[in-house]
């Protein structure tokens, strides 16, 4: 039977730092409860775990770890899916940077989730991992209580959303990205021009549309409702979305597509209505995956380094891991247009 709980005070300059001692004489509980609820351990009761935690959280724990600190030599690496050409450009850039401080990769995928479930928290905990990347997702502010209270230092790369001042991201330029894409097909001549971007909830989607807009507007080109559509990044959402562009009475003579998967989808719109890109059609894509090189024709695309992109969010995870406070939290990569044969000017009407 445990003992009441009882206040415990914050820290400060005039006062003891909060310790685990405090924290379980404030929950009612042995240090050795408080130790395994840091450490992820599933032996505790539920009712005390959430005392725990709930004590935590309210005073602001912070696990201090040495040198001497015992971490696994591992990196967890979070995707909201995993079923894409660009998951494998991220896992190869974050393995890269883990190989070369001996570290291993933790591979796990939250099920088209952006926000992953408390047992894939409890786990990394468990392990008591090095640091946790996060790719396309995002956590709750519990979940980064927890991770932060263990000292696990945690990256976003590619947020959903505005992660935040306080939670450490890695970015692209997708608004520039957009603005290039969309320049370049007007260069070209095409006046009408159609986009078809990623989920709504997804902040990079919303930035590429924008850079779009902004250089209709600038060239003095109407933005027509019916030639901006969500997709979904992928194949099949390139497609569908596509072939109902492409079958308007007024189709478009150029599409800027979100992603290069979705891209793909849109060639094979085109050839299932008997259209020739360039000739009938001008399609740039977004990401630049070794595959755009090879499709036929080779895919204008909009490069995103993503392998650079997930080195840069593992060296930060390691920094913020080692105790070091980088001047700036949040990083976009510049992306470029790598111009291939898949655009052109368009025929006369």
């Amino acid at each position: 039977m445990t003992a009441d709980p009882t206040p415990v005070s914050h820290g400060t300059a005039e006062s003891e730092p909060i310790t685990i001692s405090k924290i379980a004489e404030a929950a009612g509980v042995s240090v050795p409860t408080v130790s395994k609820v840091l450490n992820g351990r599933s032996d505790v009761a539920p009712q005390t775990r959430s005392r725990v935690e709930e004590l935590i959280s309210q005073h602001g724990y912070r696990r201090r770890r040495g040198p001497g600190s015992a971490r696994s030599a591992t990196i967890d690496l979070l995707f909201h899916e995993l079923d894409s050409a660009w998951a494998l450009e991220v896992i190869r850039g974050v393995e890269r940077v883990a190989r070369a401080e001996s570290l291993n990769v933790v591979l796990a995928e939250s099920g088209g989730e952006q926000t992953p479930d408390d047992a894939w928290v409890d786990a990394v905990l468990a392990r008591q991992s090095t640091a946790a990347i996060l790719v396309l997702s995002k956590l709750s502010l519990a979940q980064k209580e927890r991770l932060s209270a263990r000292g696990i230092p945690f990256v976003v790369v590619d947020p959903t959303g505005d992660p935040g001042e306080d939670t450490p991201s890695i970015g692209a330029t997708n608004w520039n990205g957009g603005l290039a894409a969309t320049r370049h097909l007007i260069s070209l001549g095409h006046e009408r021009i159609a986009v078809i971007g990623g989920p709504k909830n997804m902040l990079c989607s919303r930035a590429r549309i924008d850079g779009y807009r902004s250089a209709l507007d600038a060239a003095g080109l109407p933005t027509d409702p019916a030639l901006i559509r969500t997709g979904d990044f992928h194949v099949e959402g390139g497609r569908d979305e596509g072939r109902r562009l492409l079958l308007l009475d007024d189709p478009p003579t150029a599409v800027f597509a979100g992603s290069d998967l979705q891209a793909m989808g849109l060639y094979e719109a085109a050839r299932e209505l008997g259209m020739r890109i360039p000739d009938d059609l001008s399609v740039v894509g977004f990401d630049d995956l070794p595959v755009a090189r090879w499709v036929g024709p080779p895919l204008t695309t909009v490069r995103q380094p993503l392998t650079e992109m997930a080195e840069e969010a593992t060296r930060l995870a390691l920094v913020l891991g080692r105790g070091e406070r980088p001047g700036n939290l949040r990083l976009d990569l510049a992306t470029d247009l790598v111009e291939r044969q898949s655009t052109a000017p368009p025929r006369p009407r």
